[in-house]
């Protein structure tokens, strides 16, 4: 009994140590910039459902609903003539969403793919429209003509499977070579050398190096068109507290290690973890923007558009889908980051009210923000996996 109670003991001072290292290492952390009440504006938008919902955004913004019939909709792409591929994890289809005149809205919805398993992301180039799968990368032919896809090439084949995380996320670079995702197979564990990783395939599947590693789930990926250089969101473990580890911002390097599972944020240690060396955390990669743990940065995409007022032509947009491991609800928002080069700034709110406590309402969680786009008109396309739908913001009129 007493070597139980001093076990016991031993633990709650490791774990109340731990709290206080984590704590101390994060506590320059702040959350998104809220809007002040002068300077927002809101919307009304009406789901499928019937009910009605307010989302809230800076003034002269409006957000509408675009496209409906999307259960489970996650990432997009754009297609020719303002087409929007979409990706349903969970329902296994990729749809074709064919915009209607003035593009304030979709005319229809199609299904180009069934059956598929989580098909959570997709990228159109050159004809082809690149399908990322769990397990599978594959290339099809798109007719616009007749809004179908046909002659499918299986690109890469053996992406590992099962575990935690089980969406591929799937980019063509600026420089013509095929980028993918794949996340950690646990929340905290030494893992697999082909998990939590953006590997590097030539558009063939041929040709694969890890780009970057010890990024625990980094499902967002964005090019910025101005460097050329590669941004992504990664999601950090949770169990360790309401605030840490954040999730993070991160500028991707060729053969840069972002830490995971034996660091996050600053280089700081996991003492759960034991260090491969002593320097070890001293050598990993710093994100470019620390965010609030557990807010699950999904979709990022930098603003290239002409649509928005000028303070987010240039910005990194992230979608929170929101937290899933926290005592008090966050995320459930789309935010804004400031980018001058590869320097990030604060990020900001830019479409808030999914969590309507958040803009001091009530109720509960009754949409999460997944995949954001720049559409052909240049306003922004946010995908909501939660209400199976896409939303449009753009100036009010």
């Amino acid at each position: 009994m007493v070597t139980h109670r001093r076990v016991l003991l031993r633990r709650t001072l490791l774990g109340t140590l731990l709290v206080l290292l984590f704590t101390s290492a994060t506590a320059g952390l702040v959350a998104p910039a809220a809007l002040p009440v002068a300077a927002r504006a809101t919307s009304t938008v009406t789901l499928p459902d019937g009910s009605q919902h307010t989302l809230v955004t800076p003034a002269g913004l409006r957000v509408t609903l675009y496209a409906s019939g999307l259960p489970n909709a996650r990432f997009m792409a754009l297609g020719p003539g303002g087409i929007v591929f979409v990706g349903s994890w969970y329902a296994g289809t990729v749809r074709a969403v064919l915009p209607a005149a003035g593009g304030t809205q979709a005319a229809r919805v199609v299904t180009l793919l069934s059956g598929l398993t989580v098909p959570h992301s997709l990228a159109y180039h050159n004809g082809l429209l690149y399908v990322a799968e769990e397990g599978r990368i594959t290339a099809w032919r798109y007719n616009a003509a007749t809004t179908s896809v046909s002659n499918e090439q299986v690109i890469i084949s053996h992406l590992p499977t099962g575990g935690r995380h089980i969406t591929r996320t799937v980019s063509v670079g600026p420089d013509g070579l095929l980028y993918v995702s794949v996340g950690s197979s646990c929340n905290e564990c030494v893992d697999y050398t082909n998990r939590a990783v953006i590997m590097r395939y030539r558009l063939d599947g041929t040709g694969s190096v890890i780009f970057a590693r010890g990024l625990r789930n980094a499902v967002g990926l964005a090019w910025q068109r101005s460097t050329g250089r590669l941004w992504a969101v990664d999601n950090g473990q949770d169990l360790l507290g309401d605030n840490v580890p954040p999730d993070e911002v991160n500028l991707i390097r060729l053969g840069g290690n972002y830490g995971w599972p034996y660091c996050w944020g600053n280089r700081q240690r996991d003492y759960s973890v034991a260090l491969p060396s002593a320097s070890y955390c001293t050598q990993t990669m710093s994100p470019a923007v620390a965010l609030q743990a557990h807010s699950a940065p999904l979709g990022a995409a930098f603003y290239t558009g002409s649509r928005l007022p000028a303070p987010y032509r240039g910005a990194l947009l992230v979608a929170y889908h929101g937290s899933a491991s926290r005592s008090v609800l966050t995320g459930y928002k789309v935010v804004s980051i400031p980018v001058n080069g590869i320097s990030a700034g604060t990020p900001r709110d830019l479409i808030t009210g999914w969590l309507p406590a958040s803009i001091g309402g009530g109720g509960a969680v009754w949409g999460r923000p997944v995949g954001l786009l720049v559409a052909a008109d240049g306003s922004l396309l946010i995908s909501d996996d939660q209400a199976g739908v896409i939303y449009r913001l753009a100036p009010a009129r």
